[in-house]
């Protein structure tokens, strides 16, 4: 029974290690370098990395011999860690510096805060408020263009006009959902033009009253460890800026 805890623990970790590597690197991951973090041989590598592949939580590009996550994959490592997710007190102290200016009116502080959300998570930042059907305010798209899975001009187009055109993505956003974050991934967003994003979203309150939605549009090989609890804080320094309102 130990064996099989350890082995359970074990096969986590290197799969928390794959993704963790994709994210940062945009390639497929080779069982080699996942081999050298373990201090486990190659052969050994490769053996698990085919049973998370039989289990749906990565797969094999005909392309290379490394191999990327899916989104059931990505899945796993966000509910896996959900609860492990903390911004340090820099990060915290480097959001309140974006917030430095002094808001008067309600549109500049849902303007201010897409820019604040861009700014920290260099994904695109989205801000709707529920009583205003037709409008939202988004800052960043440039750091999704950035990113190697958006070189494909159709791809860029489809997302472009998605942003533009609002009420799809805004019944995404606005979906009802327990708890204080929601993280969509890949197709679970139900959205053909979206298959390549993931969209974190959270609830910002005026008064203990749900009174909009922050999101982060980003690729599904977003940096959720640092994503999610930027937009967790960012939506409780809005609550309170509204409360002045």
């Amino acid at each position: 029974m130990v064996r099989t805890v350890d082995y359970e623990t074990r096969r986590r970790a290197i799969l928390s290690s794959a993704i963790n590597r994709y994210i940062k690197e945009a390639k497929p991951v080779a069982s080699e370098e996942i081999a050298r973090d373990f201090d486990l041989s190659s052969a050994t590598i490769r053996n698990i990395f085919s049973e998370l592949e039989e289990s749906g939580y990565l797969m094999h590009p005909h392309t290379s011999a490394g191999r990327i996550p899916t989104d059931k994959g990505y899945r796993y490592y966000v509910d896996f860690l959900l609860s492990q997710m903390e911004l340090l007190d820099d990060e915290k102290e480097q959001i309140v510096k974006e917030y430095k200016k002094e808001i008067r009116r309600l549109e500049d502080a849902l303007e201010e805060t897409s820019e604040v959300i861009s700014a920290i998570t260099h994904y695109t930042g989205i801000v709707s408020l529920l009583n205003w059907q037709d409008k939202f305010f988004y800052r960043g798209i440039s750091y999704i263009l950035e990113q190697p899975e958006f070189k494909d001009f159709q791809r860029i187009r489809l997302l472009i006009e998605l942003l533009e055109e609002k009420q799809q993505l805004l019944e995404i956003i606005n979906r009802d959902f327990n708890g204080k974050v929601k993280v969509y991934i890949g197709k679970e967003l139900g959205c053909q033009e979206m298959d390549s994003c993931s969209l974190v979203v959270s609830n910002f309150r005026v008064k203990n009253k749900p009174s909009g939605k922050l999101a982060v549009l980003g690729p599904v090989r977003m940096k959720y460890n640092h994503t999610i609890p930027a937009l967790e804080y960012i939506s409780d320094l809005l609550s309170e800026t509204l409360e002045k309102f």
